[in-house]
């Protein structure tokens, strides 16, 4: 498995470690496939807030992509654990919700959120937000991979 902001294969070029928690099985696959055809990505699966929260701390990806409507704990419990803790509360998070509530990109704002995207995802407009926050995360030059705040 690749560590973040790897170096991969001829022309050195950088991946970029998503972690998307998702529970809607068509979702992971739709944005997975999207997201592996363009090459500069390496995209890990979580299906539940609990499960996210280990794999962000184990994995330390260099963005998060979540569903705010989650089975176990929901994204709204999962953004404030992983912004609370050290060891994970530098990594970008980017909201995803299929409901239209005119507060809700605040709220996921206020819990931490770096962004907020609603469903169906323009995923033009996606990628355009995980390139912007994931290249701001700081890079850790002894490793040369985005470096947790710590």
């Amino acid at each position: 498995m690749l560590s973040g902001r790897a170096i991969e294969g001829i022309g050195n070029r950088l991946v970029t470690r998503v972690l998307y928690i998702e529970d809607n099985d068509d979702s992971v696959y739709m944005l997975k496939l999207r997201f592996e055809l363009l090459e500069s990505f390496e995209i890990l699966v979580a299906e539940n807030g609990e499960t996210g929260c280990s794999m962000a701390l184990s994995e330390q990806p260099d963005i998060i992509i979540m569903d705010l409507d989650l089975p176990v704990v929901d994204g709204w419990e999962t953004t404030r654990r992983l912004k609370s803790n050290p060891a994970t509360k530098a990594i970008p998070i980017i909201a995803l919700s299929a409901h239209a509530l005119s507060d809700s990109r605040e709220k996921a704002l206020a819990v931490g959120c770096d962004e907020f995207e609603m469903k169906p995802i323009d995923f033009e407009q996606l990628i355009k937000k995980v390139q912007l926050l994931a290249n701001r995360r700081p890079i850790n030059e002894d490793t040369g991979t985005a470096a947790a705040s710590r």
